[in-house]
């Protein structure tokens, strides 16, 4: 992250270390959505699969854990949107914050299963903590960018 040479190395270090750790378990988000995916197709048959609307991504992907999207867009880095200014990165991160807590509730409203409830709940409840942590970064970071400067 680029911050003006005005910006407190301890900040820019406290928030690289808060981006390391979101991205970090937003890649173990992934490795969970994966793993709850498999063990729900795990063994079943090819025709209820495709009855249940999966027929084209088993023909692509037979039960393989395949980043799409519902629309079965194949995840890309495109995703990730970076303009290299803190404060407009941090917003930007604030909103697929909200993004993935907006998603999370709907796939809640999808399923009958506890256990898949659950796993979701825990995950839209970690998107909550991110966004309130971007928040406190962008805070941070706002502060410095508006204090007065001595030189």
């Amino acid at each position: 992250m680029y911050l003006s040479p005005h910006v407190p190395y301890q900040l820019v270090n406290c928030i690289k270390g808060l981006l390391t750790d979101i991205g970090t378990e937003e890649l173990a988000h992934w490795e969970i959505v994966g793993t709850m995916i498999y063990k729900l197709v795990k063994g079943v048959p090819a025709q209820q699969l495709r009855e249940a609307g999966l027929g084209a991504y088993f023909a692509e992907h037979d039960r393989a854990v395949y980043p799409a999207d519902a629309a079965g867009v194949p995840w890309t880095a495109a995703y990730i949107q970076s303009q290299g200014d803190p404060v407009a990165d941090l917003h930007e991160d604030l909103a697929a914050e909200q993004k993935a807590r907006a998603t999370y509730e709907r796939l809640i409203q999808l399923t009958d299963d506890p256990g898949v409830k659950d796993t979701l709940r825990f995950l839209r409840e970690r998107e909550v903590v991110h966004f309130q942590r971007f928040g406190e970064a962008l805070n941070d970071v706002q502060a410095v960018l508006d204090s007065k400067k001595y030189y």
